[in-house]
């Protein structure tokens, strides 16, 4: 990335996306889910160096979900989105209101829970 993007601004607007909701916007027109709704329990960005560390943990994903949270976010970092049009893109229920999907590139599982919830190791 070669511009600096506004982090504070991704923080905000990621906080609309955290709880359960429809993220139909957020998901690959492959997906086969049966159902679209998900709860997002927790979204952050931390810089780390020239890099900047997206961390998700839902209850389940939808194909393609976590990188279009990551490239509308970076696109609100870069002032292209505000949180209210993340909010309208939620509503819309519709992927191509949302933003560019990130690169797979960098994107990789750290962990998997199954039945009681532990803590992500650092």
């Amino acid at each position: 990335m070669d511009r600096k993007l506004n982090l504070a601004a991704m923080r905000r607007v990621a906080g609309v996306l955290v709880g359960k909701h429809d993220f139909s916007a957020f998901r690959s027109a492959g997906c086969s889910a049966k159902t679209p709704v998900r709860t997002l329990k927790a979204l952050t960005i931390k810089k780390k160096g020239d890099l900047v560390e997206f961390t998700l943990e839902a209850d389940a994903f939808l194909m393609h979900m976590a990188r279009n949270i990551v490239g509308t976010l970076t696109e609100v970092g870069l002032g292209r989105f505000s949180r209210a049009d993340v909010k309208r893109m939620l509503r819309s229920r519709d992927r191509s209101a949302a933003g560019r999907i990130a690169p797979a590139h960098g994107l990789y599982l750290v962990t998997v829970f199954y039945g009681r919830p532990r803590r992500t190791p650092r």
